[in-house]
């Protein structure tokens, strides 16, 4: 065996210190909606990386000597580009450190967890995916709506209403169908267009729709009203992101449905 074999061999000894990186699904909001495995990791990690819509209960949970690197997203402001986000995590597992990648709502619907695993996966760096009650689910739930329902929903879609290229321009006819539920991501600004486009395509301006504000979080507020009348009543009340729009006739149930925030019933009550 000569030198170059040798030196060869050693190195194939020698590993350098490799971390690993949690995709993790923050939730809605509320903290107590963390799963279990996600508030372990937050207290076990070295270094979390976390978005713009994480709320401050969950962060909360994160230990103090842990590293907190903000890369946030809002409408045309960016902390950080994707592609630098991205390398950022390789960068830090390469390191040696356990990364916790902390994503508002779950991960893989419209979080680009994804695209962040793609990068991770080619550069060789471990990584674990932990769900998280994304925004449809537990935003709905909070309001009392329903997102399936035998009587008015037998469909549920989850759309975003900002496209990659900033515009708009969504499966109109899809999304117009009766007896469904339409979920709507990012939608507050394009709200008037929403609306309008899905009259055109075919459901009456009298179809319930409705826009959450700061869903699972104290000072929620929900806005129910009909598709004709949801831009005009949403701007009338000042709503402001994070918001999410549901469209469908479900939404016509928030009224005897909704329940957070309202005090709970004494014990001599439930009893009568």
């Amino acid at each position: 065996m000569n030198r170059m074999t040798d030196f060869s061999a050693l190195l194939a000894k020698v590993r350098l210190p490799v971390g690993r990186v949690a995709l993790v699904g923050a939730g809605p909001g509320d903290p107590e909606l963390l799963t279990l495995r996600a508030a372990r990791l937050l207290a076990e990690c070295d270094v979390v990386v976390y978005d713009n819509l994480v709320g401050d209960g969950v962060l909360a949970l994160v230990p103090a000597h842990a590293e907190r690197i903000y890369v946030g997203k809002a409408r045309a402001a960016h902390s950080m580009p994707q592609d630098r986000i991205n390398q950022l995590l390789v960068d830090l597992a390469r390191q040696g450190k356990d990364v916790v990648r902390l994503k508002g709502g779950d991960p893989f619907i419209f979080g680009r967890g994804g695209e962040e695993l793609q990068v991770l996966a080619a550069a060789g760096v471990p990584f674990e995916v932990v769900p998280g009650i994304t925004a449809a689910c537990g935003i709905a739930a909070t309001a009392g709506i329903p997102l399936t329902h035998r009587d008015h929903a037998q469909h549920c879609l989850f759309v975003t209403g900002h496209l990659k290229d900033g515009s708009c321009n969504l499966d109109w006819p899809a999304l117009a169908r009766p007896r469904q539920t339409v979920v709507i991501y990012m939608g507050l600004t394009g709200l008037p267009e929403i609306c309008a486009q899905l009259i055109a395509h075919g459901l009456p301006p009298t179809h319930p729709a409705g826009v959450v504000e700061r869903g699972t979080l104290p000072g929620q507020r929900v806005v129910a009203a009909t598709l004709a009348d949801l831009p005009q009543r949403v701007a009338e009340a000042g709503l402001k992101s994070p918001c999410l729009t549901i469209v469908g006739e479900v939404v016509g149930l928030h009224e005897t449905l909704a329940w957070f925030g309202q005090a709970a019933l004494p014990a001599e009550a439930l009893a009568a």
